[in-house]
């Protein structure tokens, strides 16, 4: 399966000294005036009120397609209200990382050792993943598994076409123009990431090959049916959508090493905003969210009240 205005009772009573008529005419917003107007905005979201203020948390898919009835204007509009909001992890890429990769890349886009994809699967994986190179004029003998996986979601599903802007742009352009405080909920080095994939042997890459093919075999329909369930809602057909079930079994987020760290920092990041005064507004992928023991399973068992749609 990762937005600056404070809301402070002594501002507003500096204002109405200050100027009593004015302060009527531009009222302060309120933690709950922002949660109905982050709502709005039809991202399906979730909050948590704690001691000291309210936390939101949108669930995130990529790509989403233009077709998808949802309004990303409202979602600005609360970022710019926000008292602090969370976003993604990023990954700090070096010039020596850039370099690592074009020296080293066949070791990411090829089979090590000139071996072939047939060496790896078991012979009906191998006829099924030849069937849909010969139905869509490709050669996957070669090529890596992860590659091969995301060539055919781009090129069979194009899924990434035709989209709309995410949540974690929207919310990110949002809180720069606003000035609103922005973390990341950790910064990757680029070193460790590449150092992970290089590390992961072809094995590890054939559950994200097979939900790839199940995803292609689905057809292109999947593609708009997981944003309408997304903007209805329904957690559950999103999770179950076999391009979300693909994207959520392939590297980074299938890897044990990565992406375990990149849930437990979800959780940590949001157990931390507890404390915080205000909003905290965190837009959080969709699938690391909902998942089984994903993150509001653990905050739900911290004996967290999480008001929002069901996930599961």
């Amino acid at each position: 399966m990762l937005r600056r205005i404070p809301i402070l009772a002594l501002t507003v009573a500096l204002a109405a000294f200050a100027a009593p008529l004015a302060a009527q005419d531009v009222p302060t917003p309120t933690e709950n005036s922002i949660v109905v107007t982050a709502q709005r905005s039809g991202a399906p979201m979730w909050t948590i009120d704690t001691p000291t203020g309210t936390i939101i948390l949108v669930g995130e898919i990529r790509a989403i397609p233009k077709t998808t009835p949802w309004q990303p204007d409202r979602l600005k509009d609360a970022t710019a209200q926000a008292s602090r909001v969370i976003l993604g992890a990023k990954p700090r890429i070096s010039p020596g990382d850039v370099l690592r990769l074009i020296f080293s890349g066949s070791k990411f886009t090829k089979l090590p050792e000139k071996s072939q994809a047939s060496e790896y699967l078991a012979p009906e994986q191998w006829a099924r993943l030849e069937a849909l190179g010969t139905e869509h004029d490709e050669d996957y003998a070669r090529k890596s598994f992860l590659l091969t996986s995301f060539q055919m979601l781009r090129k069979e599903l194009r899924f990434n076409r035709d989209t709309a802007d995410d949540a974690s742009d929207v919310v990110s352009k949002a809180a720069d123009k606003a000035k609103v405080p922005t973390t990341r909920a950790a910064t990757l080095r680029g070193e460790d990431i590449i150092d992970n994939l290089a590390d992961a042997p072809p094995a590890a890459h054939i559950p994200c090959l097979n939900a790839a093919m199940d995803a292609v075999e689905s057809g292109p329909d999947i593609v708009e049916q997981r944003g309408a369930d997304w903007r209805r809602y329904d957690i559950p057909a999103v999770m179950a959508n076999p391009l979300e079930q693909a994207l959520g079994q392939c590297w980074p987020w299938a890897d044990e090493t990565l992406g375990s760290e990149l849930r437990t920092i979800w959780v940590d990041q949001i157990t931390a905003a507890q404390s915080q005064p205000g909003v905290t507004l965190a837009v959080v992928p969709l699938r690391v969210l909902a998942e089984p023991d994903g993150v509001l399973d653990r905050l739900s068992a911290q004996g967290l009240d999480i008001s929002g749609p069901a996930w599961k």
